[in-house]
């Protein structure tokens, strides 16, 4: 059985139709859930009955507090912007090398709703940064690179 450790997964964001990595990330959790309709009946024997609804993939993950950082940067750019277009960002989020065959995860455009800066007295200034799908013609998708 293959394992895979969090230092081999990676964040990407897209530079203008080029997959630039971020290095700047650390504790990154893809948060995929499901919401649910009740539709429990009388027939479910006292039993309460969901079905699956929309999914949601929401992306959050911390950042060194660095404005020389490019990625930073955009990202904090991205949240402050004043226009839909300005607001949204191709990102993926990747088990690793997204030019590897076999390497997976998830693509979307997203929109930083997200970019707290948590000022603790003796560490260094981290940022918390969650990204959530835009609205985009291209549907956020779970990507196998072939």
């Amino acid at each position: 059985m293959a394992i895979k450790l969090g230092l081999e997964c990676k964040l990407y964001r897209d530079n203008s139709g080029t997959w630039d990595e971020i290095g700047n990330v650390r504790d990154l959790t893809i948060n995929m859930e499901m919401g649910v309709a009740d539709v429990t009946t009388r027939g479910g024997n006292g039993w309460r009955q969901n079905v699956a609804t929309l999914r949601d993939g929401t992306v959050t993950f911390q950042m060194v507090y660095d404005t020389t950082d490019a990625d930073f940067t955009a990202l904090q750019t991205a949240f402050l912007a004043t226009t839909a277009a300005g607001r949204e960002i191709k990102i993926a989020a990747m088990d690793g090398d997204i030019a590897d065959s076999g390497t997976q995860g998830l693509v979307a455009f997203m929109n930083v709703t997200n970019f707290s800066m948590p000022e603790n007295l003796e560490e260094a200034v981290m940022v918390d940064v969650t990204l959530q799908p835009s609205y985009n013609s291209t549907a956020p998708e779970w990507t196998t690179i072939s």
